[in-house]
């Protein structure tokens, strides 16, 4: 499938079910324009009506960064009134809401830094593997900014109340070892080592029944939202389309026969 992007600082492209976007300013170690958050959330508008896609990989171009945080060269001209405070808001949030609600799998690929705006992408992941010698942080408090409750909600329901204060307050860098330890991270590896344990660790993502992954991921989110916002009749047809499901049949018959079942998403 070919995925349009607005700007070319966002590439993205579905291969094999596979879905891939690079944040592609390496120049500037990534760090996120106006432009290209607004270019996050049309490349995931646009992926989630790919009906082949099994899962996704977000990672940054070049070896210095995955995302080093938001373009602060930006901040004096699209950040500075009000006016472009809410404009660059509303792209943000709603790169966020889409990756944050995407139906699929989203796996981060991290080597370098992932620091601010790059760490909340991040963690709207389901998914984190960063190589041994990736950075970790959120300078909000460095910066004078302030930081939103949704963006909180995320790194705390991850990291817990006591961490996620810590990051916060201190506006210290993490390394991978400290991460891994509070969960920031899923896995550590070399940098020799990401490129193929990513594509092991998806191709395996990619084999099993799209449905029953819709279903875990949308339970697994609903089990942290606020009890009025719960939605457990729609967890259950979830559910309950897994056992009407083809894939379902085709599950029951490769094991009984022994072999690797060939899950059509149906």
């Amino acid at each position: 499938m070919e995925i349009q992007s607005p700007t070319t600082k966002m590439q993205a492209e579905v291969t094999g079910g596979i879905g891939w976007i690079t944040f592609n300013a390496p120049e500037r170690r990534n760090a996120m324009s106006l432009d290209m958050w607004q270019g996050l959330a049309e490349i995931l508008r646009q992926m989630e009506n790919e009906e082949s896609l099994r899962v996704v990989v977000l990672k940054g171009a070049g070896d210095k960064a995955f995302v080093s945080g938001a373009d602060i060269s930006e901040f004096e001209e699209k950040r500075s009134s009000q006016e472009d405070r809410d404009i660059y808001e509303a792209a943000f949030d709603e790169a966020h809401n889409r990756l944050a609600n995407f139906p699929r799998p989203v796996v981060a690929m991290i080597q370098g830094f992932c620091v601010g705006g790059g760490l909340a992408i991040a963690l709207n992941t389901d998914i984190r593997i960063a190589t041994e010698d990736s950075v970790f942080g959120i300078p909000a408090a460095k910066l004078g900014l302030g930081y939103g409750f949704e963006a909180i909600k995320t790194l705390e329901s991850i990291v817990g109340p006591s961490h996620a204060k810590d990051i916060l307050f201190t506006a210290r860098f993490l390394n991978t070892e400290e991460a891994l330890r509070i969960g920031l991270v899923n896995f550590v590896v070399s940098r020799d080592e990401l490129e193929s344990t990513v594509s092991q660790y998806i191709e395996r993502i990619a084999e099993n029944a799209p449905l029953t992954i819709k279903a875990v991921k949308a339970t697994v989110a609903e089990v942290v939202r606020d009890p009025g916002q719960k939605s457990p009749e729609y967890i259950a047809k979830l559910v309950n389309d897994c056992f009407l499901s083809e894939d379902y049949k085709e599950g029951r018959t490769a094991f009984l026969a022994k072999r690797k079942a060939n899950f059509k998403g149906s």
